[in-house]
């Protein structure tokens, strides 16, 4: 079995390197074997798979991937980690580094060639939401993801309806996938140890989205009603949505953002559609 870094090895190869967590990147390097190796088994990778990891830092996860049998292309941004991150991974003929910003990457161009690829990546808190939203939205190569984040977006991603944690980027996810949480990781794994706790979620791409409509209309009425959350939908979305279509759709218009299905939102966004159609 190769050997994976260790809390001594992050802070040894930091300071041979004049390095240090980088606080405005969200930087907190995993140094437990136990947790990386976890990690691993739980994406269920080995020979023959391809895995993206976002935000490979030092390379800790990227070696227990490794180890596995899959292809990994490791994405960092820090220009200061790609080059220990290479070093890390020298002898590895399994691993790619690539030195880029996630949320800038041409993913079409970068995944070529390869139609199925499962995403594995501790991510930055501040980039975590934004960046599962445009990859779900864009880029269905990526068929499954496991992505460490912070508990509280790991239990938004998963959340139910009728729940406080159920939300717009919740919508978003049920439509692309199913999404459960994984594990927690605890902060002390992690150098130096954040404030909050972690947690893994991981989402499976449906075959097909969930709803038949237009989904960036979808997304944009989802948006808009979930900004005012504690508000009945015929007021947050007063402007949009028409009663005609309320009733059409079979909602009830005093109901309010978080206690509808993603199939109920497209139903809804249909009926919005057909309603503006017959106007014209």
């Amino acid at each position: 079995m190769s050997r994976v870094l260790s809390r001594s090895d992050v802070t040894r190869l930091l300071s041979d390197h004049g390095l240090a967590p980088r606080r405005d990147l969200g930087q907190n390097f995993v140094g437990d074997p136990n947790t990386v190796r976890r990690i691993a088994r739980l994406a269920g990778v080995g020979p023959g798979d391809r895995v993206v990891e976002i935000g490979a830092g030092l390379g800790s996860l990227t070696l227990a991937l490794a180890e596995t049998g899959a292809s990994v292309m490791a994405v960092e941004v820090d220009r200061g980690i790609v080059p220990v991150l290479r070093e890390v991974g020298a002898d590895q003929p399994l691993i790619t580094v690539v030195e880029g910003d996630a949320m800038a990457l041409d993913w079409t161009t970068l995944l070529a060639g390869h139609d199925r690829w499962v995403l594995v990546a501790n991510l930055p808190y501040n980039v975590a939401t934004p960046l599962v939203c445009d990859l779900l939205d864009g880029v269905p190569s990526i068929h499954r993801m496991l992505v460490m984040v912070q508990r509280e977006v790991a239990e938004r991603f998963c959340a139910s309806p009728r729940t406080s944690a159920y939300g717009a980027v919740t919508v978003k996810i049920a439509c692309w996938g199913t999404a459960r949480i994984a594990c927690l990781v605890p902060a002390s794994v992690f150098v130096p140890r954040p404030n909050v706790e972690s947690a893994l979620a991981e989402i499976t791409r449906h075959d097909a989205p969930a709803v038949d409509v237009a989904r960036d209309a979808m997304f944009r009425l989802v948006r808009t009603a979930f900004q005012q959350r504690r508000k009945m939908l015929r007021r947050s979305l007063g402007g949009e949505v028409p009663p005609e279509a309320f009733v059409a759709a079979g909602i009830d218009s005093q109901r309010r953002p978080e206690e509808l299905t993603v199939l109920e939102w497209g139903d809804l966004t249909r009926s919005r559609a057909e309603h503006w159609a017959a106007q014209r």
